[in-house]
């Protein structure tokens, strides 16, 4: 079954400590079946950072594969602070260079290969 980005929030909302396994989850799938419908149905905003950060990671995907984002997208609010996903102090000033707009955009900084997978 493809990961919708509804039903990864709920995944993540469950289960925040796997918080990177179930988006990833979802950007694999996207990635593999390029389907927009995945991202089409909004969620409901109920956790500030989380949100922020999933709009940006469906807005990149869909960017990435020459999809138009849903207009929802970009109604999700950017986070009340900047986040910093790495968590380490020395890879802040490489986050702020690196992040891809739509994540800067939001107050969130990652490293450039953040949805890159091996």
């Amino acid at each position: 079954m493809k990961e919708t980005l509804k039903r990864t929030k709920e995944k993540i909302q469950k289960d925040p400590r796997h918080w990177l396994i179930h988006l990833m989850d979802f950007v694999d799938d996207f990635r593999y079946y390029k389907d927009p419908g995945m991202v089409q149905e909004p969620f409901p905003l109920t956790n500030n950072r989380y949100d922020a950060l999933l709009a940006a990671t469906a807005q990149y995907i869909c960017d990435e594969k020459g999809l138009t984002p849903p207009s929802w997208l970009f109604q999700v609010p950017a986070c009340k602070s900047p986040w910093f996903v790495s968590g380490l102090e020395n890879l802040k000033a490489i986050a702020l260079v690196e992040s891809p707009l739509a994540f800067r955009m939001r107050k969130i900084f990652v490293l450039e290969n953040f949805l890159t997978r091996v």
